[in-house]
């Protein structure tokens, strides 16, 4: 007996098929809601490299941006770490639920795409936070959601970028979506005034981890 393919790539492909790279998400995150899917990337706790990076550099009340927020789970890490946190999510059951998860939060949680971001958010960050959710669309579609990452950055800040290395893949036997990121795609983020600061991997070589400044 075939295995069914998760509900995550199920919903993807059929988004994409339609030239929707985004929609999926909420239809995702709603099913799971209804406890018919699984979220593949929620964990109930932070990113852990993350927590040791947030550590060291407390916020004071700077301003940090979270790319697809999710449940909220690094969101509400920084802001425990002293940062003004704005977290956003393309998919709204997943701000809702968010929202729910933590109804005594300072984290200001917004409905938002990557790919037509708000005008108000350029340069308008210490801190943004991309971690694995650009590499869940296909390549076509990352350089725009990639400027748009650039251009959160204010002069000065951080941006940290990690996502799946593909250079450690077996790509041939990959099942998508996610797509890994190259090295190249990772250091592309280094565009619109913004320069790389260090790029690494972790996890095994699994993972990159990226930081870059204005």
């Amino acid at each position: 007996m075939t295995t069914p393919d998760p509900a995550d790539r199920v919903l993807a492909r059929a988004s994409l098929a339609q030239g929707d790279p985004t929609g999926w998400f909420d239809r995702l995150y709603t099913a799971a809601a209804r406890g018919e899917a699984d979220v593949p990337w929620t964990r109930g706790a932070p990113t852990a490299e993350l927590v040791a990076w947030a550590a060291d550099h407390p916020g004071a009340g700077r301003r940090a941006l979270v790319v697809g927020s999710a449940l909220g789970d690094d969101p509400e890490l920084l802001a425990s770490a002293g940062w003004r946190v704005t977290g956003f999510d393309v998919a709204p059951a997943a701000v809702e639920a968010a929202r729910a998860r933590f109804p005594q939060s300072t984290v200001d949680y917004v409905v938002a795409d990557l790919l037509h971001p708000p005008a108000q958010w350029r340069h308008a960050f210490d801190l943004v936070v991309e971690i694995i959710n650009i590499q869940a669309m296909p390549r076509d579609y990352r350089p725009a959601a990639l400027r748009s990452l650039a251009g959160f950055l204010a002069p000065g800040g951080t941006a940290i970028v990690s996502e799946v290395a593909e250079e450690k893949q077996d790509m041939a036997a990959w099942q998508s979506p996610p797509w890994p990121f190259s090295r190249a795609e990772v250091e592309s983020v280094a565009q619109d005034g913004v320069r790389l600061v260090s790029l690494e991997t972790v996890r095994d070589g699994l993972r990159y981890w990226a930081t870059f400044t204005r």
